[in-house]
């Protein structure tokens, strides 16, 4: 009888103590979601920050898809639009401030560098070039 009530007495204090370290646990942090894409970017940060429109290539040397939407971007660069190709090994710095973590992404962003127009993934060149024309028409 004095066993059975040491083994109760074991049972109730090792369930009081899970139960306060259950109480103790910390939630899960909460998640992030990833692919989220820049609304706003500083022109300084980008070639020819006082041409009126900005081509954003960013792309990675080891993404497959990236030389294609690049050569396509590159196409528009005018004197009105500036392309700039922001490639991760070499301009990682860039891709952390806007938190950039898919590629590739192209971003279309106005003077002030409001992003008018974004594409992640592969684009179209006509899809692409409709989507600088219209941009440039919006008010």
């Amino acid at each position: 009888m004095d066993r059975l009530l040491i083994a109760l007495g074991i049972a109730v204090l090792a369930a009081a103590v899970a139960l306060v370290l259950r109480q103790r646990r910390r939630p899960d942090a909460p998640t992030r979601a990833t692919g989220s894409v820049p609304t706003q970017l500083d022109r300084a940060d980008f070639a020819r920050p006082d041409a009126p429109w900005l081509v954003a290539v960013f792309t990675s040397a080891t993404c497959a898809g990236c030389a294609d939407v690049q050569s396509k971007a590159e196409v528009l660069s005018s004197d009105d639009v500036a392309v700039d190709v922001v490639e991760y090994q070499a301009q990682r710095d860039v891709h952390r401030r806007y938190g950039i973590d898919a590629v590739p992404l192209l971003l279309i962003a106005d003077e002030a560098g409001v992003v008018r127009q974004h594409f992640a993934g592969p684009v179209t060149a006509t899809d692409l070039w409709a989507a600088v024309a219209t941009a440039r028409e919006a008010p």
